[in-house]
């Protein structure tokens, strides 16, 4: 294999490695984003939650000295 050849492969694995680690980062991206909105709904639930035991007296669930 001569040094030519060599080159272009190396300069061609760079292209597909570029190409993976742009999908790569679209991936985390929508990833990010899935987590956000689970974090959100997350906090919805616990304030549904709180404010459900806080109507009805009851203690919490993490601070029984409530």
């Amino acid at each position: 294999m001569g040094v030519t050849e060599k080159m272009w492969d190396a300069v061609a694995r760079v292209i597909r490695m570029d190409d993976k680690v742009e999908r790569l980062a679209g991936t985390v991206k929508e990833q990010q984003i899935r987590i956000e909105n689970l974090t959100e709904r997350v906090i919805r639930l616990e304030t549904v939650l709180e404010l459900t035991l806080a109507a009805q007296g009851l203690k919490r669930i993490d601070n029984p000295d409530r």
